[in-house]
């Protein structure tokens, strides 16, 4: 059967990709493009796109949001606002009781309304009982780093302790705790009375700030749990510490909110909003990859910075930790050892003679054929006999006891091949590149019309993400109808792939130019399809709960029948 009887109706070759593209709606109306990674990383005009059927959304999209600072800012301002017209407090206030309480609204409200004077001390907007206002107790340290020098002391006066002595003199009204300036431009304190000099507030907010990326900054005196509000933080900093005063509360909102994550890329501002995958329960079903406006494509639902479909995110995690533990012993014990053919203990050669003796259990056995070494010792060598009967059992033996091994290495092996695939795009790209500059030189062709050997590069990178994950799924499911349905649809993914990595290796000449256009265009099509029906079934598969795995997997109801390998 022929690729283009694979072919759908809706997949078509465009000349314009204003007319078509995919894209998944977020809640808001915004389209995340799912090509945007690829073309930022590559930078070629994009004028031609390969693009799946028109409004029609697939099982394997999710619902997301992208916001980037001030946007977070303006959430955070509206929440604050609706408590303050609730409480009739300030908006410091209420920003205050929402962070204490993780920026949970009805948790606030609830707490609140049955006593909102514990709530009040417990956020640090009020003290639990008065302080003495001129006596602080001792002081919280000062961070001191380049950010934050140390004050200079402009005390006139010394200030000493009798010899009999033993507690803190008392301070002058007009004199800091801390530095012992009698002459402070300014004394500042919150609510509690507890007054410092404005240089002070300023070193220790900044290193609270830069240093620690501590948010809640407490009153200086050890004894007072008072939190200085942003009105307070505003006036004592400069203006660049204020500013990351405000990226420290949104990083505080973001990082307490299930439905709130930001981007893992370096130096990426955005955070992606995404309430369908905020409890585990929701992804035993679904695998949430987002893509931010910046065009990094990553998890929502766990920490690995990739686009990890079609693999839920338990089952993926288990498969990097097993690879992480085991792909390179089990490569060396592949290589280097075998096993005892009676208590099937691990064994290293680490001398030439053949005769071998288990150290566990004491049985001695030929290295070689693996039989019984008392067979070597009578009038006759039977080691070079392939038909040994004990040898050959021996053998079968050590066969069964490394099928869990072989299996293993099985998946893991093609599961790096795709990742060391994937790596290599960046080549494959600037190749590429060369090759379209060729057939414009060489051909009538523009650079628009080109484009189709870009957008081919563009599917083959990201069909090998997703075989590379097939692998790690495929580990893991149970043996069945279910799991050679998914591997047909694997191996026909990856047969198209290759044939379209065939196409793209091939060396351009001027005759040649337009049946390898037409050839590509339809192979990449083709790939797109074959791509999109392995995400479908197995989104399809996860939602019918068709999946069974021969380990226990978090979320997942176990039959008991749990394969062994």
């Amino acid at each position: 059967m022929s690729d283009e009887e694979y072919m759908s109706d809706d997949y078509e070759y465009f000349d314009n990709d204003e007319d078509d593209m995919d894209v998944t709606q977020g809640d808001d109306g915004t389209s995340h493009s799912e090509d945007e990674a690829m073309d930022d990383a590559y930078p070629f005009n994009d004028d031609i796109k390969v693009s799946a059927s028109k409004g029609k959304r697939k099982s394997y999209d999710i619902d997301y949001e992208c916001l980037d600072t001030a946007e977070l800012q303006a959430t955070i301002k509206r929440e604050a606002d609706h408590i303050t017209s609730i409480f009739g407090v300030d908006f410091d206030t209420a920003v205050s009781l929402l962070r204490h309480l993780g920026w949970n609204k009805e948790r606030l409200i609830e707490k609140y309304m049955d006593s909102p004077n514990a709530v009040n001390s417990a956020a640090g907007i009020e003290s639990p009982s008065a302080a003495s206002p001129r006596s602080p107790g001792p002081i919280r340290s000062l961070t001191l780093s380049a950010h934050n020098p140390a004050p200079a002391r402009r005390s006139s006066r010394r200030l000493g302790l009798s010899p009999t002595t033993t507690s803190a003199p008392q301070l002058p009204s007009n004199t800091c705790p801390i530095c012992c300036d009698d002459e402070p431009e300014q004394m500042k304190g919150l609510s509690c009375d507890h007054t410092f000099c404005g240089n002070c507030w300023a070193y220790y907010i900044t290193g609270k700030l830069r240093d620690e990326g501590e948010s809640v900054i407490r009153c200086m005196a050890s004894d007072c749990s008072l939190v200085a509000p942003e009105t307070f933080i505003k006036e004592a900093v400069s203006p660049e510490n204020y500013e990351r005063y405000k990226e420290l509360v949104v990083r505080d909102y973001v990082t307490r909110s299930a439905s709130l994550k930001f981007c893992p890329a370096p130096s990426c501002v955005y955070a992606v909003s995404c309430s369908s995958a905020a409890s585990k329960s929701a992804l035993t079903t679904i695998v949430p990859t987002v893509t931010c406006q910046a065009g990094h494509a990553f998890c929502f639902g766990c920490s690995i910075e990739s686009d990890h479909r079609p693999v839920i995110c338990a089952v993926a995690k288990l498969w990097l930790k097993k690879c992480q533990d085991d792909s390179e012993t089990a490569n060396w014990i592949k290589s280097n050892t075998k096993e005892c053919t009676k208590c099937q203990s691990t064994i290293e050669k680490n001398g030439g003679c053949n005769h071998m003796t288990c150290k566990k259990c004491k049985h001695e056995f030929c290295w070689v054929c693996m039989g019984p070494w008392v067979d070597h010792g009578t009038a006759w060598y039977s080691c070079n006999r392939y038909d040994d009967k004990a040898g050959v059992d021996a053998r079968d033996a050590q066969s069964r006891s490394r099928a869990s091994l072989e299996r293993y290495l099985h998946y893991y092996n093609r599961w790096a091949n795709h990742e060391q695939s994937a790596k290599l795009t960046v080549d494959l790209y600037a190749k590429t590149e060369k090759k379209m500059e060729e057939m414009q030189i060489t051909s009538d062709l523009t650079w628009i019309e080109v484009q189709f050997a870009k957008k081919a590069v563009d599917e083959v990178s990201r069909c090998r993400m997703t075989l590379k994950w097939t692998y790690a799924m495929a580990y893991y499911l149970a043996k069945g109808n279910q799991k050679e349905l998914f591997e047909d649809n694997q191996r026909d993914l990856e047969k198209a792939v290759e044939d379209l990595s065939e196409l793209l290796e091939t060396a351009i000449e001027p005759e040649n130019i337009p049946t390898l256009r037409q050839k590509m265009t339809d192979k990449t099509v083709y790939v797109q399809k074959r791509n999109e029906i392995l995400l479908e079934d197995t989104a399809k598969g996860f939602s019918e709960g068709r999946w069974h795995w021969n380990v226990e997997v978090e979320g997942f109801d176990n039959d008991g029948d749990l394969e062994s390998y």
